[in-house]
């Protein structure tokens, strides 16, 4: 998936003596005329039509300039300059009005200047030719929010369903829908464009910004663990760890040393200290993976450590301090284990109401059947970067679709992968090769 635009030059035409310069402007004409300098200038040219793009190309490339517009239609200039100079003080960012906006200075700053001038004294190319250059808008310039939601380079992106207007320019006018292409992802880590799948990425972005403690539910292979990272990277804490602890993949008796860690002696094999994923975590976000298979008693430090902030070591008397954000997911049905009595209750009602501030439920496969081609394609070009680019006949797209997919997406992708071996050295993957497991057939 292509962000923006390089141009026409290409990322591998970049030549001794080349520098490369990104364009965060909704203005597509203007990114055009200020491209047309700047390659002739010798510079590589990125292009963005809005601020958390730019963060995005920027983290992509080394740049040494950013031409930032004077309106952007998701974030606010002030706020992403601030950001932008802090995160790269050693690059120089230009406004198009030829301000100077901080960073270092580029021993190429006239160049930039020179092009600015020049696109901005070149005459408006007619409305046909506006239309047929590219664009990518991340959001509709109503939903424009604070860039500190999109720290350390965020990528938004969603259908845009209204004009977006310059202010003070009724020529820059342009309706952006038709260049907003279908198969676009909803977020980056996600494919899909499905409502279901609309619907969780508004809940995303949301929360995101908060260090709410976030629920994920889900059928197995839904891909929660993609949730959980786009959670993180929409976040502040987008710079600082990510850390993974799968409570069901541990054994219960190294479970409480692996989560909080533990001092040398603790217990028997203990021969030094350790850190354990909430310390590790620190400032950052952890994932609880299958939450509903953490033992009772870990439940009540758990909880704890939830409510203060506060963790100790096993064998350590002393308490310390975290700053993180929890974020849990199961296939289970929590509240259900959480409400049932007796010996049949396997998790802690109190413990549940403390993760499931803000639930959120990953839609299976059967019921956005709609992304199914855009999930195969996604694969599929994936798998060709060991293999040579296969593609799917229709009989094998028919037969994918006849599917109820129990497995969901990780099942579609082991399916896809079979396929594409068992195609052997043909390029086309036919229904024949499109085999399920019997335990999942339909």
């Amino acid at each position: 998936m292509i962000i923006g635009q390089v141009s026409e030059l290409g990322s591998g035409a970049v030549q001794a003596g080349m520098r490369t310069v990104v364009l965060a402007s909704a203005d597509a004409g203007l990114r055009e005329r200020l491209r047309a300098s700047l390659v002739g200038l010798r510079w590589q040219v990125r292009e963005a039509g809005g601020g958390a793009e730019a963060m995005a190309q920027l983290e992509d490339s080394r740049s040494e300039a950013l031409l930032v517009d004077s309106w952007l239609p998701d974030l606010e200039v002030g706020e992403f300059a601030s950001v932008v100079r802090m995160m790269y003080p050693a690059m120089e960012l230009l406004r198009v009005d030829g301000g100077v906006d901080g960073g270092a200075r580029s021993p190429r700053r006239n160049e930039l200047l020179h092009a600015l001038r020049e696109a901005q004294e070149a005459p408006l190319n007619d409305t046909a030719a506006w239309a047929a250059a590219p664009v990518s808008v991340p959001i509709a310039a109503a939903a424009r929010v604070p860039v500190k939601t999109f720290v350390e380079a965020v990528e938004v992106r969603t259908e845009i369903k209204q004009d977006v207007r310059r202010e003070g320019s009724a020529e820059a006018r342009q309706d952006l829908a038709p260049q907003v292409q279908a198969n676009a992802v909803i977020l980056p880590e996600m494919v899909g464009a499905s409502d279901p799948m609309r619907e969780l990425a508004r809940l995303i972005r949301l929360v995101a910004p908060r260090s709410t403690t976030v629920l994920i539910e889900g059928e197995t292979g839904t891909g929660k663990e993609v949730v959980a990272r786009a959670l993180h990277r929409l976040s502040a804490r987008a710079g600082k760890p990510f850390a993974v602890l799968n409570c069901a993949a541990i054994p219960e008796a190294l479970l409480e040393a692996e989560l909080f860690g533990h001092t040398r002696g603790a217990f028997t094999g203990a021969v030094q200290s350790r850190t354990g994923r909430i310390e590790a975590a620190h400032g950052g976000t952890l994932l609880l993976d299958e939450i509903g298979e953490m033992p009772m008693a870990l439940q009540a430090k758990m909880l704890r450590f939830l409510e203060c902030g506060e963790l100790q070591r096993v064998g350590d008397n002393e308490t310390m301090r975290v700053d993180v954000r929890v974020i849990a997911a199961t296939h289970q049905p929590l509240e259900q284990l959480a409400s049932s009595v007796g010996t049949e209750r396997t998790f802690r009602l109190d413990l549940y109401h403390r993760l499931a501030v803000f639930p959120v439920e990953v839609p299976a496969l059967r019921v956005r059947m709609e992304d199914l081609g855009l999930l195969a394609e996604h694969f599929l070009e994936q798998m060709g970067h060991e293999m040579p680019r296969k593609r799917l006949t229709a009989g094998a797209t028919a037969k994918l679709h006849e599917h109820s997919w129990p497995g969901n997406v990780r099942e579609l992708m082991h399916v896809l992968e079979r396929g594409a071996i068992l195609a052997g050295d043909r390029m086309e993957i036919g229904a024949e090769e499109i085999r399920f497991r019997r335990a999942t057939q339909a």
